[in-house]
């Protein structure tokens, strides 16, 4: 090996190296679930036409006017396969299926979130206040914390179905854990 090979291989090495070292730090910077779902991969800023383009009617009311839909108007509520709840508006993970329970309130209901996914508010639209929970990624508006939840926690994400979509277990798989 010649000198010029030798520094042009040199160079090749540091350069790899100082990019290995580069990705390492911007994925462990990124918040990760128990099942591996990177959580705030960073804010998702659109303006209103964006956002009216990208989400239904329904689902642009409620993530983005802090609407509410019908009660007992989600199929999610009736889902009962294994796999994961992600924001509509954004496709952060926010929920499992084994964080959800049947409330009957007709509103697809969680005891817990995925750590990270949500930032809450104090909502005052009903004269008593509430806890509204905001997607973290996006601002998309989920729902209320009521205090009326299943053990171990005791509370009820009450969360509007059209501001979920819902992946089953083998996609979450096939998607998120193939490389």
């Amino acid at each position: 090996m010649n000198r010029r090979q030798f520094i042009k291989s040199g160079g090749g090495i540091l350069l790899t190296m100082a990019t290995l070292l580069l990705l390492s730090r911007v994925v462990s910077a990124q918040k990760t679930s128990a099942d591996g779902a990177i959580i705030n991969r960073g804010k998702v800023v659109m303006s209103e036409a964006e956002w009216r383009e990208k989400l239904t009617a329904e689902q642009f009311d409620v993530l983005r006017k802090e609407g509410t839909e019908p009660p007992f108007s989600s199929a999610l509520n009736d889902e009962k396969r294994e796999g994961r709840y992600h924001c509509a508006g954004c496709d952060q993970p926010l929920f499992t299926s084994n964080m959800k329970f049947d409330s009957g309130t007709g509103w697809p209901s969680f005891f817990e979130s995925i750590d990270g996914a949500f930032e809450t508010k104090i909502d005052f639209k009903l004269i008593y206040p509430r806890t509204e929970y905001h997607c973290s990624r996006c601002g998309g508006h989920h729902g209320h914390i009521f205090n009326d939840g299943p053990k171990p926690t005791g509370k009820r994400w009450c969360n509007n179905g059209v501001a979920l979509r819902f992946i089953p277990a083998r996609l979450v798989r096939l998607m998120f854990h193939c490389f």
